[in-house]
């Protein structure tokens, strides 16, 4: 992971905060760069930093002791990876690992705990996205037990869509079913079947989206569960920007609860970049 200092777009989570709470939240951050398949965090670690994806997509998986896997969940530029962080635990409960390349925003979780109990609009905003995220994660679980493969992959791929630019990926179908937590040849199968059917068409680590629309039909309900929780998100407050780069103002009282962010005191400081 490379630092820098550009202004990528937003992720949405902090588009959504007070303006005067991004704006001490500054010099406690920095924007890096995700390297796909690189681990940010393993289950049962301590967090060191939480990610904020912006282009980058992120898996958050359960492991096996047989070194199997399978995801539960996936992070973009919706919400932020590392939750444990400022819900008390400070103890990873899944491992995260960078599916898409990409930016994000990375901060320490201490300075993410203070700004959790210390600044309250900050807090509901980081539970109103896990409480999502756990809708996710629940929902994902009960995929994996009870819908078949094709209908899984539509909803994967589609999940996938909606926190990228473009309808292409580069993933390869080993990738896929360890995600899955199935044979590669399931995965196969089921891609053969999804470009028989004109909805997408698969090379050797390359999948194009040829029809969303019929990719919606053709999954199974979970992506619409999952869909609708996070729609629930944006549309329940006018604070919540509905893509990437809005930028948005929220009146608030809070502004004198955030100094401690701006002590030198506070935490070590990372970058100065700005989002």
């Amino acid at each position: 992971m490379n630092a820098h200092h550009e202004s990528p777009p937003n992720n949405q989570l902090l588009a959504a905060l007070p303006p005067e709470v991004a704006e001490a939240l500054q010099s406690r951050i920095e924007s890096v760069d995700l390297a796909a398949g690189a681990m940010l965090y393993e289950a049962g670690t301590v967090l060191r930093h939480v990610h904020f994806p912006v282009t980058a997509v992120v898996s958050l998986v359960s492991p096996l002791q047989d070194g199997a896997c399978a995801e539960v969940a996936m992070v973009g530029r919706e919400g932020v990876v590392g939750v444990c962080a400022f819900m008390g635990g400070g103890m990873a409960l899944s491992s995260a690992v960078v599916q898409r390349p990409g930016l994000a925003w990375r901060m320490s979780a201490r300075d993410i705990a203070d700004l959790a109990r210390d600044v309250e609009p900050a807090m509901q905003q980081l539970l109103r996205y896990t409480q999502a995220l756990f809708t996710h994660m629940a929902q994902t679980s009960a995929c994996h037990r009870h819908h078949a493969l094709a209908p899984q992959l539509c909803r994967w791929l589609l999940q996938h869509l909606d926190r990228q630019v473009g309808d292409e990926m580069r993933v390869t179908q080993e990738r896929i079913a360890g995600m899955l937590g199935v044979r590669r040849e399931g995965v196969t199968a089921a891609a053969l079947q999804l470009q028989r059917q004109g909805l997408i068409r698969y090379s050797r680590g390359h999948i194009r989206v040829l029809d969303r629309r019929g990719l919606e039909q053709h999954s199974c309900e979970c992506y619409g569960v999952v869909e609708r929780a996070y729609e629930r998100l944006r549309s329940g407050s006018s604070a919540w920007p509905r893509s990437a780069g809005t930028s948005l103002q929220v009146s608030t009282s809070e502004s004198s609860r955030v100094a401690y962010l701006s002590s030198p005191a506070a935490s070590a400081p990372a970058s100065s970049a700005a989002w």
